[in-house]
């Protein structure tokens, strides 16, 4: 590969999920509390946040650009 595609590439970076700062490239837009704050969260923190959770709203998917 070129240098310039290398470099590129490495601009692509992942993104850290907002409850435990795990770098990810998907991260999914939930609201989790009561009156909360949109959040963008990891795979492993959605499926904890959401599980039995009367509050729990979700509001999209981020994905890293490729």
């Amino acid at each position: 590969m070129s240098k310039e595609v290398l470099l590129n590439m490495s601009k692509v970076k992942s993104k850290p999920c907002d409850l435990c700062s795990t770098e990810v490239d998907i991260r999914y837009r939930i609201q989790y509390q009561k009156n909360g704050d949109w959040k963008l969260v990891c795979l492993t923190c959605w499926q904890k946040v959401s599980q039995d959770n009367p509050f729990y709203r979700y509001g999209g998917t981020w994905k890293a650009r490729k």
